[in-house]
């Protein structure tokens, strides 16, 4: 570890352990479980916690655990889709030394090369530290339809439970972790905080960002082969299942673009409002199809 343990001792008290109990019947139950741990940190005294969306996606009741094993419940008060962050709030009542929080700092500053750590919540609440260096900082695409303008990645192995947060050599948050990527010199992929800073009232007011126009969603998973994207699987009562569209269709255009690129296909769909009629061309069984799919939109069916 690069990190100091000086500088680990001082981050520490900020980090949380997440366990989220969500109904069966909500739609996101099927893909990742009715009980999910995650890691978060404490980024105001005041009791705002951040963590990664998908560990809270759904939640009815979330317990927060800190540092010293006290275990306090905690509201779901935000959630960004567009990022994947969402905002947890924990009550300070009955907590006599008071809460530490970290500062957040944006990605300007962030370069290739530079170093980072993460701390993770991990079993038994315990906090394990992993440190690496920034690998890029730029666009990602992910199956799901998912897309960031500016992600992190870094050679940083997340050493515990995700949502932990990816921190500076000064102890600040400058990012958010979500995915292993397990790639070679690019191990873990990171939000940056830019979404949460840019829109923080915003998220706090309305518990989501309204200013945001609604986009059209499918409901699918894809991964790219040989300039092709192909669908691996649909979510069950999402658009897509409802509208045809099968897993080990290859998507050829959509409405009319032709498609050679996972990025390509969020963007072309993301220039439809929810609700919009979408024309998808597919290869499928030797033949080619033309599937309409009428859009949803992805913040209403996980409400």
């Amino acid at each position: 570890m690069n990190a100091s343990v000086k500088l680990i001792e001082l981050v520490l008290p900020a980090t949380v352990g997440l366990k989220s109990e969500v109904p069966e019947e909500h739609p996101s139950a099927q893909i990742l479980g009715t009980q999910r741990l995650g890691s978060g940190v404490v980024v105001d005294p005041a009791g705002l916690v951040l963590t990664v969306n998908y560990v809270v996606l759904g939640a009815h009741s979330v317990e927060v655990t800190l540092l010293d094993d006290t275990a306090v419940e905690g509201k779901v008060v935000a959630q960004d889709f567009a990022s994947g962050v969402a905002i947890v709030e924990i009550s300070t009542a009955g907590l006599p030394a008071g809460l530490s929080a970290l500062k957040v700092s944006p990605s300007a500053d962030l370069h290739v090369g530079q170093e980072t750590f993460i701390v993770a919540a991990a079993g038994e609440n315990k906090r394990r530290a992993n440190d690496g260096a920034i690998t890029s900082v730029g666009p990602f695409d992910a199956y799901w339809e998912y897309s960031l303008e500016r992600a992190i990645t870094t050679t940083a192995m997340n050493p515990g439970l995700g949502g932990a947060p990816l921190l500076d050599s000064l102890g600040r948050v400058v990012g958010i972790v979500s995915l292993d990527l397990g790639e070679v010199g690019r191990f873990t992929m990171a939000i940056p905080m830019d979404p949460y800073l840019e829109h923080r009232d915003e998220l706090l007011r309305h518990g989501r960002r309204v200013t945001r126009p609604s986009r059209a969603w499918v409901g699918f998973y894809c991964y790219a082969f040989r300039e092709h994207v192909v669908i691996a699987g649909v979510l069950p009562g999402a658009p897509g299942e409802q509208a045809g569209l099968k897993a080990g269709d290859v998507v050829l255009a959509v409405d009319g673009e032709r498609i050679t690129g996972r990025h390509e296909l969020y963007d072309t769909l993301w220039k439809h409002r929810a609700g919009a009629p979408i024309q998808f061309r597919v290869f499928r069984n030797n033949q080619i199809a033309e599937v309409t799919v009428l859009s949803g939109d992805a913040e209403e069916f996980f409400a």
